[in-house]
């Protein structure tokens, strides 16, 4: 029986489980369909179930043909759950063997007990989870752009709804951008689910994390390598205040009634044009507003079409005509 992932689940549950019942219904699938010929739309698909033992390939008529599933099983939940219990196990002896290092941390007259710590690269990761998973109270995060890819996004939305089903509050914020990226339109209709409470906002903000409001952790330079961890309570509370005035302006994730969204329409359109006349580059512009510079550039293109300019010299000198700021009320 193969080792199965994550990625073989989601290829089971949205091709090869309607394929296996087309299978089942029409009595066998020829070997000549060119749906499963190599690079065909069910190639991997009919080979995930090859792999399971749910379909096999009958010599005499060359078709393939399915199995009785409730014989097959038992051999691919039995594993899986026998590597959960290890796993399980194997984290509470590594709990117990870090309790074993923090008592000798404390007993240690050389400690750093600074209120700010670096860490890099891979140790963010273990970092913010280990603290995560010791929230009590409250979680309050912001996730300025919407790049995370599904993998990541999957770890955090595991570690994010154990803390929720603790009884943690929890509050994201995200750019308006990120309505528009699928991966992380799931990432919050999970975590919404078990009580998260999701907004997003026009202008660029950076990324936080704050847990019980006694620990802050941001990022320590721009390429997100360094990341420093802020137990100061007046420099946590200061983080908290700023992030309480942009949770204030934003608007909740979940709501897609016609108005909010041209709401947000414009308060993208302002703030395009706040880029435009303060004089940014595209990359610069597009990183503020969360989205990539091929997008700004749209942005750019419909207002030059909205004021009848063909250069942006020309859309700037018509705005400046017509007193546009991008301050406005929408």
């Amino acid at each position: 029986m193969p080792a199965l992932r994550p990625d073989d689940r989601e290829l089971f549950e949205i091709l090869a489980t309607p394929l296996y019942e087309e299978v089942a219904i029409s009595g066998g699938l020829a070997e000549s369909d060119p749906r499963i010929a190599a690079g065909g739309e069910l190639r991997a698909a009919l080979d995930l179930l090859v792999s399971l033992n749910l379909i096999v390939r009958d010599r005499s008529t060359n078709r393939y043909v399915c199995v009785d599933p409730s014989t097959v099983v038992s051999h691919v939940v039995g594993p899986l759950s026998q590597q959960g219990a290890e796993l399980l196990t194997e984290s509470s002896e590594w709990a117990r063997a870090f309790g074993t290092l923090s008592q000798a941390w404390r007993r240690s007259p050389s400690a750093v007990r600074g209120p700010i710590t670096e860490f890099r690269d891979s140790a963010i990761g273990t970092f913010i989870s280990g603290a995560v998973g010791e929230a009590e109270e409250e979680l309050i995060t912001a996730q300025p752009q919407a790049e995370r890819d599904s993998a990541s996004l999957s770890v955090a939305a595991v570690r994010e709804k154990a803390a929720l089903d603790r009884g943690v509050k929890m509050r994201t914020l995200y750019q308006h951008s990120a309505r528009r990226h699928a991966v992380t339109r799931k990432y919050v209709a999970d975590v919404s689910e078990h009580g998260a409470e999701v907004r997003t906002l026009d202008e660029f903000f950076n990324r936080m994390i704050v847990i019980d409001r006694r620990l802050a952790i941001i990022p320590g330079n721009a390429d997100l390598s360094i990341a420093m961890a802020i137990r100061e309570p007046g420099l946590v509370a200061y983080l908290v205040d700023v992030f309480e005035r942009a949770w204030e302006r934003a608007r909740p994730f979940t709501n897609t009634e016609r108005s909010m969204m041209n709401d947000i329409a414009a308060e993208q359109r302002s703030m395009t044009i706040r880029m435009l006349i303060e004089g940014h580059s595209d990359p610069v512009s597009a990183k503020r507003l969360g989205v990539s510079a091929r997008t700004f550039a749209g942005y750019v293109a419909d207002l030059k079409a909205e004021f009848d300019a063909e250069t942006r010299f020309q859309l700037g000198y018509t705005m400046g005509q017509a007193g546009v700021s991008g301050r406005e009320p929408d």
